[in-house]
């Protein structure tokens, strides 16, 4: 069982800066990627940002240039470093982690709120 817990969110100012992390249970050599998604209210949820265990990453393209996506194996963390947020940035962030065996775990999402 893998359970991720994030944490890090919170309330900014158009401009700003959050860290958002993730920590799974498992020892992160068997996971094979771990991924933010966001909701916004009214709006499905949406991929913001995936690491792979090669260290690939891929992020939608409203986050380019701004958000970064990182991971520390030895501390089974994933990072979600945001700057430059937007008020449209503003939603619940949930973490996916998908194993090597391809069951996959969403942990109990962080709020993040930009005003303008």
């Amino acid at each position: 069982q893998v359970q991720p817990v994030e944490s890090g969110g919170g309330s900014v100012q158009a401009g700003g800066s959050l860290r958002l992390s993730c920590a799974a249970s498992r020892r992160i050599i068997s996971i094979n990627a771990m991924a933010w998604h966001r909701q916004a209210p009214g709006k499905q949820r949406e991929l913001v940002a995936s690491i792979f265990s090669g260290g690939k990453t891929n992020y939608a393209d409203s986050v380019k240039g701004r958000f970064t996506i990182s991971r520390d194996n030895a501390k089974n963390t994933v990072y979600l470093q945001m700057n430059s947020l937007k008020p449209e940035d503003t939603g619940v962030y949930y973490c996916l982690v998908v194993t090597t065996t391809y069951n996959t775990y969403w942990g109990q999402g962080t709020q993040v709120t930009v005003s303008s």
